[in-house]
């Protein structure tokens, strides 16, 4: 006989569940630091991401401090739902020394591709170069990225509306990145760490899976330092070779290539 299960033991739930060790930690320093400073508002200027004076007063600690800094109770709220929504599943695959190296590589990456974005002529680079650049969304955007190369068809809600495969959502999201970024709107929001993240993520997971660029590179640079090896170790041995009825001595050199 069929056994059918009754309503009570249908359970619903909402995200992933508990938060990962990684997670939990991210999120307490994010909302600590936001809390300290809403007392203490010059934090913001002196740990966020400044081109003017990493560029100018070398404060290369600004690519980590303003991974940890937002805005308002809004922005706060969003990229830690978000983090722990796309996050936490990520870090149960990979592990938490993984996932928090590459969180941190991506949210590094993100500031760095804003700061190169500050020197080029591209559009909007002067503004940003006088701008302040604060919260998470970089590495965020990079979470969504993996989220999306790991589990591809996934659903995701977008705009909390439409169910898309995760994988057309990313690139959904990277296209509005580089749209806001080059100035069709957006004023206020780092598109540019969100396309950063992203570009970063992308480029980080192809290497380590074998391919991409960072790979190519690799390689060229392996052969051109085995080429120099070669070089540098061709050396000539070989003795005295006495010539029949010559007192002289004529030396033999053999090439030996090590």
């Amino acid at each position: 006989m069929a056994r059918y299960p009754r309503y009570r033991d249908v359970s619903y739930s909402f995200g992933p569940g508990a938060l990962s060790p990684a997670i939990k930690i991210l999120i307490v320093v994010n909302v600590v630091v936001f809390l300290v400073s809403l007392v203490v508002p010059t934090l913001v200027l002196q740990l966020g991401l400044s081109p003017r004076s990493v560029f100018g007063q070398l404060t290369i600690y600004q690519l980590v401090t303003y991974m940890f800094l937002h805005g308002d109770v809004g922005h706060i709220l969003f990229n830690m739902l978000a983090l722990w929504m796309f996050g936490t599943e990520l870090e149960r695959t990979w592990g938490t020394r993984f996932f928090t190296k590459y969180y941190f590589v991506t949210g590094v990456g993100a500031g760095v591709i804003t700061l190169l974005w500050a020197l080029s002529p591209l559009p909007y680079a002067e503004s940003i170069n006088y701008s302040v650049v604060i919260g998470a969304s970089g590495a965020i955007y990079g979470v969504l990225l993996a989220y999306a190369m790991y589990f591809p068809n996934r659903p995701i809600l977008l705009f909390l509306l439409f169910p898309v495969p995760a994988k057309y959502a990313v690139m959904i999201f990277g296209a509005i990145a580089f749209i806001f970024s080059l100035g069709a709107g957006g004023a206020g929001v780092a598109h540019t760490a969100h396309l950063g993240g992203i570009i970063v993520g992308y480029v980080y997971l192809k290497s380590l899976r074998g391919g991409g660029p960072l790979q190519e590179l690799k390689y060229r640079w392996l052969r051109w330092k085995l080429g120099r090896a070669r070089s540098r170790f061709d050396v000539y041995s070989g003795g005295r070779n006495r010539r029949d009825g010559d007192d002289d001595w004529k030396s033999d050199w053999k090439k030996h290539i090590h």
